[in-house]
């Protein structure tokens, strides 16, 4: 079954905007694995405007799932890593800036770039994931970094679900298989929801796990969290 893992970023930004330490971020996390979440992600930014590293410490000893860390391999970041030592890091391009990932690696012209990195966190026994599109020749050089997956970046699925479900999910179907064949492991994330989920997860193969926040902290102020994490289980089942 494919595991859900869910990024608590969204409630780190509740807390900073107000300060204090309400939502309890820590506190939220271990919910969320109560209420059935396979999986924790964070993805502290170098400006620190929702998740801190001080956040991350303080998770690794409460977690008792899987802790993903996502982000771009600077150097202080890559010590993060090294130090907390997460079940999986996913390597993201962002810019220092970005208000939210909006492209997967060129992993032809970064491939030194990862390759070295990778190698870092290989050595480390961390599971290592690039952040991706559906390009399966940038998927075959991903694989050759010596990455144990890749993560899809669904939000082009995402944005032409509604219209066209088909034509969204082809590039992803083909992906998926790609990756299958090169021996890499498949985690997707961005945009996905409880509209569109289910269908992904239906159409996906080989799919292990998906990193999901914004939507799913959005729909547990309606729906609260435990439910709202019981809802996004079930598009997995």
């Amino acid at each position: 079954m494919t595991k859900l893992s869910v990024n608590i970023n969204k409630i780190a930004t509740l807390r900073n905007a107000r300060g204090g330490n309400v939502p309890n971020v820590t506190k939220v996390a271990m919910d969320c694995e109560i209420f059935g979440a396979d999986g924790i992600t964070v993805h502290p930014r170098p400006d620190e405007r929702h998740i801190r590293y001080d956040d991350v410490f303080a998770l690794r000893s409460v977690i008792k799932t899987e802790f993903n860390i996502e982000g771009y391999p600077s150097k202080k970041f890559i010590d993060l890593v090294l130090k907390v030592k997460p079940e999986q890091v996913t390597l993201v391009p962002d810019a220092p800036d970005a208000i939210t990932s909006n492209s997967g690696w060129d992993t032809n012209k970064h491939f030194d770039f990862l390759s070295e990195i990778v190698d870092v966190f290989n050595q480390a026994g961390i599971r290592t994931s690039l952040f991706v599109g559906t390009d399966t020749e940038l998927i075959e050089k991903a694989a050759k970094t010596g990455t144990d997956r890749i993560e899809l970046y669904t939000e082009p699925y995402a944005s032409i679900y509604e219209t066209n479900p088909k034509t969204a999910i082809e590039p992803f179907i083909e992906a998926a298989r790609t990756a299958h064949k090169l021996g890499l492991g498949i985690n997707a994330g961005h945009d996905l929801s409880l509209k569109n989920l289910h269908f992904f997860h239906a159409n996906i193969p080989y799919l292990d796990e998906v990193s999901i926040g914004h939507a799913l902290v959005s729909d547990a102020l309606y729906l609260g969290l435990q439910e709202t994490i019981r809802q996004y289980k079930e598009c997995l089942k």
